[in-house]
């Protein structure tokens, strides 16, 4: 982290300020809505203690539905130039480790006075947005409110009770109404989905590996599958985002914009689809793009998250972005979204306390708080700072992946080609799920293609996993 300009600890100034907050900031006033009486709920993973947002719903007439996302006012308590803003705006974003988590706040504030933890009151801002039956959002305004979490829930408990598998979690069903609510939330989630699909937002279906202990003994590298409640949040998090630019845009207000540009290798995506018997224009095309990944998720599902990795590879980064005063930024080919930023997660992104900082502004009727070339440093130094924290996750989860097959040496894998350049070719194995390098026979290899591979070597210091092409 040090070596690429991250801080791992806390200077002593953030430190003490961390240490003299008394609480939670709570306001009141006419502008500040009370909301606890809602059966706000949230839905994180297991182990998750930095609650970003809650999520609620409320139905209207003719199968329209409200919905109402809180986000965590993490600004009422970290004000600007102070020694953990600093720390804030060095970092950028949490570094999630295989090893540790390096959060951007102190814990003190992001797993308690900042974060919507179950039966506390907190200050937030709320999201709302109205959903027609078809899952279109026609309107959507933003304000303060106080909110309360009925029910602190984890996503693969509520994905197994939405899909049938198992009896509701304990919480959700110590919660009276809480499970037609969740339900009436999946409904709206699954349609908004379809709509973003239907406008070219990509189905992809990438497994991230996570690593799991036994105590302090890594045992693992297991794949972190995708599921119905993860898509819940995600589908209302994207609408929210939009809906968050929106406000902006109607006050004339500047915002920071999440962006990803067109595919850096569309010509690679396009023989990726013929080998598959598949045709793709020349140009890029989000929704043709769509259409085929989602054939491929239905006539290929073992293969994938495979195919899906191949194009986010191909895809390329995406960055963060000053729009000014209506100038116009390039839309998220990934989301099918022109107005798209990042709000939901102030915990842990120092982007999105930006954009909270500018809403609190709109909604108060007060000035901009960053001047316009501010904005332009931000972005360019915050997409910087989140691709060396990505470079630093990296790095430690291949040093995990490194020491799980150290003792595998000559060892034969089946695996997928994940990058190929000047500097190399890397290929993922699938059992353990592990990234290495392949020293020889890679001449002929592209992103996409399936190879199989002889572990020859790994450093576990250094993050390096060396295979070599077994052909035939």
């Amino acid at each position: 982290m040090i070596q690429r300009g991250l801080l791992p600890e806390f200077s002593p100034a953030a430190l003490a300020q961390a240490r003299s907050f008394r609480g939670a900031a709570l306001e009141s006033g006419p502008a500040i809505r009370d909301l606890r009486d809602r059966l706000w709920c949230s839905i994180d993973n297991d182990d998750s203690r930095d609650l970003d947002q809650l999520s609620v719903s409320e139905s209207l007439a003719n199968g329209a539905v409200r919905i109402l996302v809180a986000i965590a006012d993490v600004d009422a308590l970290v004000e600007r130039d102070t020694p953990i803003d600093q720390h804030a705006r060095t970092n950028t974003t949490s570094v999630y480790t295989a090893a540790e988590i390096f959060p951007m706040l102190p814990e003190r504030l992001s797993t308690d006075l900042t974060s919507l933890n179950q039966d506390c009151d907190r200050m937030a801002m709320v999201v709302e947005m109205t959903v027609t039956s078809d899952g279109t959002v026609t309107d959507s305004d933003v304000y303060r409110a106080i909110v309360r979490n009925k029910a602190q829930l984890a996503y693969d408990a509520v994905a197994a009770w939405l899909d049938g598998r198992a009896a509701p979690p304990p919480r959700l069903a110590a919660v009276a109404g809480l499970d037609e609510e969740l339900r009436i939330q999946d409904r709206v989630a699954q349609s908004m989905r379809a709509v973003r699909f239907r406008r070219g937002a990509l189905l992809l279906d990438t497994i991230e590996p996570r690593a799991v202990y036994d105590g302090d003994v890594l045992m693992d590298m297991r794949a972190d599958e995708k599921n119905r409640a993860k898509e819940l949040i995600e589908d209302f998090m994207i609408a929210a985002n939009s809906a968050t630019v929106a406000y902006l845009e109607s006050r004339r207000f500047p915002s920071l914009r999440r962006v990803l540009r067109s595919p850096e290798r569309w010509a690679r995506i396009v023989q990726l689809a013929g080998d598959l018997g598949e045709r793709l224009p020349i140009e890029p095309n989000a929704v043709e793009l769509e259409k085929f990944l989602e054939k491929q998720s239905r006539v290929r599902p073992d293969r994938f998250p495979d195919i899906s990795l191949s194009v986010v590879k191909l895809l390329g980064s995406g960055e963060y972005v000053a729009e000014i005063s209506g100038e116009g930024v390039t839309e998220h080919f990934g989301l099918a979204i022109r107005d798209y930023t990042h709000s939901t997660a102030p915990n842990r992104r120092f982007p999105d306390l930006i954009t909270q900082r500018l809403l609190k502004a709109a909604v108060a009727g007060r000035g901009v708080p960053y001047r316009s070339d501010d904005l332009v440093v931000l972005a360019r130094h915050c997409t910087e700072q989140e691709d060396d924290a990505t470079k630093v996750e990296r790095h430690v989860r291949k040093s995990a992946q490194a020491l799980l097959l150290a003792d595998r040496i000559g060892e034969r894998f089946d695996g997928i080609v994940t990058g190929a350049s000047e500097k190399g070719t890397w290929a993922r194995i699938f059992r353990p799920a592990a990234e290495g390098k392949v020293m020889h026979g890679f001449e002929d290899l592209d992103v996409g293609d399936h190879v199989r591979v002889k572990l020859i070597g790994t450093d576990v210091e250094r993050g390096f996993i060396d295979f070599v092409r077994v052909r035939g």
